[in-house]
């Protein structure tokens, strides 16, 4: 798997989240940094689009995180990510910059992902994105990890 993410995380407790999860991941989460772009919104968008559907293989299952996107619960996106893993694509996320998605890329998605109807900043969701997939895969592993009861 592999999240291909706009900007550069710097050292630090995001960097220390996004590692804790990815490190525990089987298959493991790759992440590729792109340079932030320049210019206007629209240019802005534009070259993200590019830059993030460049980096990812031409067969690959593309799942851009958006605002508009599903917004499965835990057990659903559990059930999403095996579907995609077992299309044998190699699977990748992307997260776009400050400007948000470009709709070519939105349009080019095998699927668009929601983290909630709460604005995140672009370099926490990575963490929380990598957190998510270890709660998937562990889900799907029937381990305990994730507890499902409520009061």
């Amino acid at each position: 798997m592999r999240l291909i993410a706009i900007g550069r995380m710097k050292k630090g407790p995001e960097r220390d989240l996004f590692e804790r999860y990815a490190a525990r991941l089987r298959p493991r989460l790759e992440m590729t940094e792109i340079p932030e772009s320049r210019g206007s919104a629209q240019e802005i968008r534009r070259k993200d689009a590019a830059a993030l559907l460049s980096a990812c293989p031409p067969n690959a299952l593309v799942v851009a995180l958006d605002e508009g996107g599903a917004t499965p619960d835990s057990l659903g996106f559990s059930g999403m990510v095996e579907r995609w893993l077992e299309s044998g694509r190699p699977l990748c996320f992307v997260i776009g910059g400050a400007e948000g998605l470009d709709a070519s890329l939105i349009e080019r998605a095998d699927a668009t992902l929601s983290l909630g109807k709460l604005t995140w900043p672009h370099m926490l969701v990575r963490g929380l994105l990598a957190e998510q997939l270890y709660r998937a895969r562990a889900i799907s592993a029937n381990h305990p990890y994730h507890r499902a009861a409520r009061p």
